[in-house]
This record gives structure tokens, sequence and C-alpha cells, in this order.
């Protein structure tokens, strides 16, 4: 693709005014040695502070934080000692995690049977009369497409004008020639990243993310550089600093309903990002399947929407029906320039040649019907939202949340560092969820997070509340179900 490649080199460091108005205060005010290392500490855990950083020189954070010079270097001390830092003669005091904390692997994958409640997929079921309405409307379909040879590797032209007419409709005038229909978001983000991206190349995402989006850029070696995500949403400085020092090849961002944290990124925002990304030459890779999911709040118009000018034409929107349909329908989609999407096209053809046709005829049905499941699809999930935060809070009361207006899942604020532990504890009593750190970009972070989706039936969350106290409460196991996944969706 005839774009300029960004050439730099890093330097990962933290102002002092940053590191400052990222740490917590203690209750009394001002900063105690142990109370900053304690500060610094939490930050790293929970995404605000990334690894590998360089800290503050001693004598800068002492002035930002209006604190003696030795209390900073007791900090300093303390954090190496508990292998929170480590410092290099010359370089500085730089940002780490005790050894042997490493990433979640990734198991086998299984059908879930048995007596366990899994909720660690954000994947609801189908809308059964819908969907096989929709069948119904494929299979007379069917026959016209049975004399050609079946191959459309940019997707069949009347889903893609169905795509193209929704993204018209939400304030974004597409065009068919700019959508390219994918198996599923996951095949969108990784034709993307295959095809902006290259080995050693850096990758600006949030933090905590989506895992699977993750694991697709460790799978490309490319160099992920986080930017937290925190209660208030997103840093507009942050992130532009983080473009400007890092001049990042590409960005993932997740601004509508945040896979885990379900914020949603005001308009403001957008467009200072969009900027951003466009001085530093950085293609926006943004991914929209959940923005349909507005449980509190209007849906949020595309992201390329908020854009000026020439500012979206690196923009790369990614969506699907998983969320507002079915996950098993694998459709998804590319939303870009016509150039994009030819060149992306070129990329899919070395996977798959092509997606399914009877997917992608039920889907054109289901995208017709999407202004009718829709609302069904809301209030059952605001249901779902409020039984299973009513049931957390009968039976795990110390623990905090915000909830999200709009998304799929709770995340879970446990008041300390363990959801590894209480994830595998939970196995054991019959309820499997997935801890903070599967969504952190560095290993051993948000590990005093949950993330627990609303996607089953209302009935499940006093049960699998139940055991979740009775796991952390360290209550002898009942069962578990060795054929569960060891897989997020």
């Amino acid at each position: 693709m005839a774009v300029a490649r960004v050439v730099h080199t890093a330097d990962r460091t933290l102002t002092g005014r940053q590191l400052a108005s990222l740490l917590t205060p203690p209750a009394e005010g001002r900063f105690g040695y142990r109370e900053l290392a304690r500060a610094v500490r939490e930050a790293l855990l929970d995404g605000r502070v990334a690894l590998r950083l360089r800290l503050p020189a001693e004598r800068e954070l002492a002035t930002m934080l209006a604190v003696s010079r030795t209390t900073v270097t007791g900090a300093y001390d303390l954090l190496r000692e508990s292998g929170y830092a480590h410092s290099r003669r010359g370089a500085g005091t730089w940002t780490a995690l005790p050894e042997g904390q490493a990433p979640t692997p990734l198991g086998a994958f299984h059908d879930v049977t048995g007596a366990t409640i899994d909720l660690a997929l954000a994947a609801p079921e189908a809308p059964a009369a819908e969907l096989s309405a929709a069948l119904a409307s494929a299979a007379a379909e069917l026959p016209r497409y049975a004399g050609t040879q079946g191959y459309h590797p940019y997707g069949l032209p009347a889903l893609r004008a169905a795509v193209a007419a929704r993204y018209t409709a939400r304030g974004l005038p597409t065009l068919p020639e700019q959508i390219l229909v994918t198996t599923g978001a996951q095949q969108a983000l990784s034709l993307a990243l295959t095809l902006l991206g290259r080995a050693g190349d850096r990758v600006l995402a949030e933090n905590p993310s989506y895992t699977n989006a993750l694991d697709a850029m460790r799978g490309r070696m490319l160099r992920i550089t986080p930017v937290p995500v925190t209660e208030s949403g997103w840093d507009t400085g942050l992130v532009d600093a983080a473009l400007r020092q890092t001049a990042p090849r590409l960005a993932y961002l997740i601004p509508d309903f945040h896979n885990p944290t379900g914020h949603l990124m005001p308009q403001e925002q957008r467009r200072d990002l969009a900027r951003s990304a466009r001085a530093t030459g950085t293609w926006l890779v943004v991914d929209e399947t959940l923005t349909d999911i507005a449980l509190d709040v209007p849906a949020p118009p595309p992201f390329a929407a908020a854009a000026a000018g020439g500012d979206s034409e690196q923009i790369v929107s990614v969506g699907s029906l998983s969320k507002s349909c079915w996950g098993g329908l694998r459709v998804g989609w590319v939303r870009a320039s016509s150039r994009v999407v030819t060149e992306l096209a070129r990329v899919r053809i070395t996977a798959d040649l092509s997606g399914s046709v009877l997917d992608q005829l039920v889907a054109v049905a289901l995208m017709d019907r999407l202004d009718a499941i829709l609302p069904k699809r809301l209030a059952e999930l605001r249901l779902r939202r409020d039984a299973l935060a009513s049931a957390l809070a009968r039976h795990v009361p110390e623990w905090r949340w915000t909830v999200p207006p709009g998304g799929m899942c709770l995340w879970i604020d446990l008041g300390r560092p363990g959801a590894s532990n209480l994830a595998a504890r939970g196995l054991r009593h019959g309820v499997r969820v997935e801890g903070g750190a599967r969504f952190g970009v560095d290993p051993g972070t948000h590990e005093h997070r949950l993330r627990i989706p609303f996607t089953l039936p209302e009935d499940v969350y006093e049960p699998a509340a139940e055991r979740l106290a009775a796991a952390l409460d360290g209550a002898p196991g009942r069962f578990a179900d060795p054929a569960l996944p060891d897989w997020v969706a």
C-alpha cells in the first residue's frame, strides 16, 4: 500500500506530571514512601502504568508530589525489592512484575457441557423466531446462486449493500465498494493487522482490551504500546502523548461500550484521537462490534463520522452480527476506503477465498429485520444485567462495579488482587469466570478485576453468585467440568 511508514525510536518514559496524575493519593493526603510504592504498584497492576516503562527521575517526581526526594528514593527501593521495578546503571528505574507471573495460556476448544455455569463468554443466544425466518428467506434465495461458482471474496453484493446502507443511515455515507464481508469480526481484525502491520511494528492498544485482539497482535509479533482505560474512561492527553512519543503504525480502539469496561467514548474525544492519529500517520482500527448494544443511551454514530475531512482516510472500522444477532452465524465486515478493501480482499483470499453464501444470505435477511430484533435484545439484556447486579450485591456485597451504558459485561473490582486464584477456585465450585489478567496488555495486571457478562438467562445469576461467594470464602469445591473451554468471547 502506498502509505508512508513512520520510522521512530521510542523513549518509553513517564514524566513526573504523568505519573502523578495516575496515582491514587493516600487518605491522609500526603505520600510517605510506603504509600507511594503502594500507589505505583496499584497503578501498575491496574494497567494505568505500563510494564517496561521508565519511571521519572526521583527529583522530578518529588517536585510534582511535593514530597522529599528521600521519600521517592525509598519508594523506588521498595518497588525494586518487591519485583515491581528494576534499575539499569545509567538508564534509570523501569517498571516490572515479580518473577513467575505469566500470561494465561489458551487451552483447547471444547463444547461446554455438564453443570458448570459459564460466565466467560459474552455471547447471547440467537433470536430464535427471527433466525428461523431468515433461514427460510435464505433458502428461497439460494437457488439463484447455486448455478454460480459460489466464490465472493468481497462478500455477496446484497450483503455489502445492506451493511453500507446501515452505515449511511447512522451518519457515515458509505458505498458497497467500501465494505468487505468477513468470517466474523475476528477475521476482519486479523486481516487489518496483517495488511497494515509488520513484525516489530508498534501498535497502540487500550489497557485493558479484548483478549482475542491482543492475542492476534502478539501472534503477528507487533509491539504493543498500552494506554489505560480507567474508571473515568480514556485520557485523551495520555493517548495523544503515546501517539506522538511512539508513532505507532496502527492503533486498535473499542470506543463503543468498550470490552471489558463498558465505557462509551465521547464524540469530542473521537475527533481529537482521529486528528492525533492522522498527525502521526497512524492507522486506526476501530472495533464497533458492540455499537448496537446501547442499553441506556442512544446508539453512537460510527467513529469515522466524527473525523474531520482527511482524518478519516486512515480509519478501518470492524463490525459483525455476532452480538446483535448470533455469534454462530460468523458474519462480520470491514468498512474502509475502496482501495483498502481491495487490498484486504487480496489478503483474505490467501486464508479462505470466500465466506459461506448461505450464511451471508441469512445475514442479509437478518439485516432487514435488525430494527425489529434489537429492541427485544436490548430489553432482554437490561433484565439480565439487573439480575446479575442484584445477585452479586446479595452474595458478594464487597465487590464494586459501574453499571455500563451498553455492552454485555460488568467489569468487577474485587477490592484486592487475586482474580486468577478466584477463577481457579470458581471452577471447583461449578462456575467459570475470567480474571482481569486475560484482558491486560501485560501479564499479571488487572488481578483485582473480573469480567462477568450478562448474556445468560436471568435465573442463572443467583446460583452463579452463590458459587462465586463460596469460592471466595474458600469453601470446599463441589464439582468441575473437565470439558470446559479455556477461551473467551
